[in-house]
Formats: C-alpha cells, sequence, structure tokens
C-alpha cells in the first residue's frame, strides 16, 4: 500500500500541497484530477522523493520514506513517468528501455520484457534503433510509460500521460494502462486533467483544487456525479 498522510509541499515561499492525504492499494487505480496547478504534478513529486516534504509523512508498506531521496525510494520498486516526456533523446528507443529495466527489479528477463513492450505498442519495435529524441509526441509517451512499467515496479506513478496528444493515441494508451493494472495487481496513482477517462479507468478519485483535497471517494460516484459538480472543483 502507497500512502500520503497530510503532506504539504512548496516552493520557496509558495505553498503548493497542504495537508493532502491519499490512500493507494494493491491492484488499484487511483485517480489524481485537477485543473492546471492544481497540485497534481506536486504531489508525484512528493512521493518519488523529487519534491520535499515540508509536513506530513509519505508510507511504502508502512515504511516511511519521507526522508528517504528518490533513488533508494526507486530502488523499494517506484516508478514514475513524470510529464514532459523526459528520455534520454540521444539515445535509441530501445536503450533507453534497456536502460530502465537494468535499474528496475528485473523480474523479467531483457527479451521477455522487451517483447511485451513492443507485442503492446508495434511503433516502438519499428522505431526500436531511432533516437528517441526524434519521435513523436505520442511515440515518446508509449516510450516514457514502458520504461516506467519495464521496471517491474510495486508502484506506478502516472502523470498526464494524455497531456497533447491526439485522441487515437490516447485511447492506446489508456488501454494498455488498463491491461497493465488488471495484469500486474500494483498500486498505481494517475494524475490526469481530463477527468472523464481517469476515472473510467480507476477505483478511486482524488480532486484536487488549489493544493488541497475538495473531492475524493469511489471512481464510479464520482463519475456519476454531474459534470457541473466535477468543474465546480476545479474552479
Amino acid at each position: 500500500m502507497l500512502e500520503v498522510r497530510d503532506v504539504s509541499v512548496a516552493y520557496g515561499a509558495i505553498e503548493v500541497l497542504r495537508n493532502v492525504s491519499l490512500c493507494a492499494e494493491p491492484g488499484t487505480t487511483t485517480a489524481v484530477l485537477g485543473a492546471n496547478g492544481a497540485g497534481k504534478s506536486s504531489l508525484l513529486r512528493a512521493i518519488s522523493g523529487v519534491a520535499p516534504v515540508r509536513s506530513g509523512s509519505i508510507l511504502f508498506d508502512g515504511q516511511d520514506v519521507t526522508q528517504i531521496p528518490a533513488h533508494r525510494r526507486a530502488r523499494l520498486g517506484l516508478a514514475h513517468a513524470m510529464e514532459g516526456r523526459r528520455l534520454f533523446k540521444p539515445l535509441s528507443v530501445q536503450n533507453n528501455l534497456r536502460l530502465s529495466w537494468q535499474f528496475g527489479a528485473r523480474a523479467v528477463p531483457w527479451p521477455t520484457a522487451l517483447r511485451d513492450v513492443y507485442d503492446r505498442f508495434p511503433i516502438l519495435a519499428e522505431k526500436a534503433h531511432v533516437p528517441s529524441g526524434l519521435l513523436s509526441g505520442g511515440q515518446q509517451q508509449m516510450v516514457i510509460i514502458s520504461c516506467a512499467t519495464i521496471r517491474s515496479p510495486r508502484y506506478l506513478l502516472l502523470d498526464e500521460p494524455s497531456l497533447g496528444l491526439a485522441p487515437i493515441i490516447v485511447s492506446q494508451i489508456y488501454e494498455f494502462i488498463t491491461d497493465f493494472a488488471q495484469r500486474s495487481g500494483i498500486a498505481i496513482v494517475l494524475a490526469e486533467q481530463m477527468a472523464t477517462l481517469a476515472l473510467k479507468v480507476s477505483d478511486r478519485g482524488y480532486v484536487l483544487r488549489r493544493g488541497r483535497v475538495v473531492q475524493h471517494g469511489d471512481s464510479r460516484t464520482l463519475l456519476a456525479n454531474s459534470a457541473a459538480s466535477l468543474t465546480a472543483s476545479y474552479l
């Protein structure tokens, strides 16, 4: 289980998260929703150790990791697919994947892990030896998500995987997320502006507004709420 307890985060004098709590259980997908600037990325950065926590605590399976640096959290099984398509862009698609696999759990042999990626995203097999910086935005996002999942993580953070992509690519990526969630049985935290899309593939949802949780609950219940209610939470 991944737990966030009353976490606050600030960049200098600007507080971006205030007393946020969240629980993501194994075998479930937890959606973190909100408008741009609501604090979604800051929450995921706090969980992965990239953003310092001013107060509160973060726990992996009951272990307090709040003061543990990001690279050690990765060793504990955390994978974070950050927004911005951050790849080693001079490296080929395959070398990006291999580098990520090498620093993961290696629960699956490299040839099997690579084949699984290429079976899911055949276009990446075609682009295997192309520098990742030359790929389209959608293809780069496929590599980013694959680099995270190829590590065989215990906890997976996905930061706005649909951002700036064509609908057909978003559909492919969310199909992959749904399938991976069902197969892996791990805890997934999905930050997304597209509330309806995220709630359809998640089990629980949390809505952030100006760094605070303003709604949370079962995804089906949140999805059944009127569009006006969710929209109001974003404002």
